[in-house]
């Protein structure tokens, strides 16, 4: 196993960059979320990320195509989704588990999101993995192991002083040997595995909620939640977005994607100001339903990754766990 002192870790991720855009979980006032590394910013390794490694994919904001109006005639250009290859560093077994979905949702059933594709096809992926999980943890629920990241290109994980990299592919093979200078043949032993407390069942829970969409479960359910869409934008797994244009004087402009929110009115705004989804009573079993329903039975699998980061960061201290177990416990009836 080669390692590296932490004291050394800014010398390799300089060295990487003379290569790579590093991206890597960075503190930013009381937000942690992916940036670009530089010298002098300190990584946060020591927990998880507010903001997942989603966005170095699917960012939360990016210009697609410009555009020139002229007479009869568009001149459409899009922008090259990307401009070298992408080192993606500090990514965490959830977080890894959550790219899968996203690639069920951007490249496949004859699909290709060409933004997303580029990115994915050009980065090299860091796994960390997790030595002390936080308390809305429950990643070992929805199948995943904290302490394994099978599709990563290198494993790491960090006993306090040192760290340790493993290379699963030849991608991590050769990253690794760009910092062989700095690194050393030494055992880093991962900490003992801890008992996670939180706990969620959906075995089964795709095909029970199916026929529920008129229970009366849902009538209450919403009352606690304030719609604000702070779980959906921590959350790794959620993929919202709008359009919006940007006009330039002389009849040009351009394209951007944002990420949107499901628990936002206007999210399903239509003309005529119809609204399919009126009230939050609507908007919150959507949420519950794509992701423990519907996005089960069209990809084969439930979008939570059990991150915890919407439980610890809803102001409502609404709690998805427990929407899990009561959803289990309910009677097929008032349908």
């Amino acid at each position: 196993m080669k390692s590296i002192n932490k004291q050394k870790l800014a010398q390799a991720l300089k060295q990487w960059s003379n290569k790579y855009a590093v991206m890597a979980p960075v503190d930013e006032g009381t937000v942690t979320s992916f940036k670009k590394w530089e010298e002098g910013k300190e990584l946060q390794l020591d927990k998880i990320s507010t903001i997942s490694a989603k966005s170095i994919f699917f960012p939360q904001t990016e210009e697609l195509y410009t555009y020139k109006v002229e007479k009869d005639n568009v001149e459409l250009a899009e922008t090259a989704p990307i401009d070298g290859e992408i080192l993606a560093f500090g990514v965490r077994p959830c977080d890894l588990k959550s790219l899968e979905m996203l690639d069920d949702l951007f490249l496949t059933k004859n699909y290709v999101d060409v933004c997303y594709k580029a990115k994915r096809d050009n980065t090299v992926i860091v796994s960390l993995l997790c030595s002390n999980p936080c308390r809305t943890c429950f990643c070992e629920s929805m199948g995943i192991d904290y302490q394994k990241a099978e599709s990563a290109d290198v494993v790491m994980h960090f006993d306090g002083e040192n760290l340790g990299f493993t290379a699963q592919t030849e991608k991590g093979e050769n990253l690794l040997k760009e910092i062989d200078s700095l690194t050393e043949e030494k055992d880093v032993k991962l900490p003992e595995k801890q008992e996670l407390k939180l706990k969620a069942n959906v075995d089964g829970l795709a095909a029970k909620l199916a026929p529920m969409f008129k229970h009366p479960y849902w009538d209450s359910a919403y009352e606690k939640c304030i719609g604000c869409g702070t779980c959906t934008y921590v959350c790794p797994t959620c993929h919202c977005f709008d359009i919006n244009s940007h006009n330039r004087a002389g009849g040009t402009g351009f394209k951007t994607r944002c990420w949107d929110s499901c628990m936002f009115p206007d999210y399903t705004l239509m003309a005529g100001d119809h609204n399919p989804r009126p009230s939050r009573k609507e908007r919150f079993r959507n949420r519950y339903l794509h992701k423990l329903q519907q996005f089960p039975e069209r990809y084969g699998k439930t979008a939570c990754v059990g991150c915890g980061r919407c439980i610890s960061k809803c102001p409502a201290n609404v709690d998805i766990v427990a929407i899990i177990s009561q959803l289990s416990q309910l009677k097929e009836e008032g349908i």
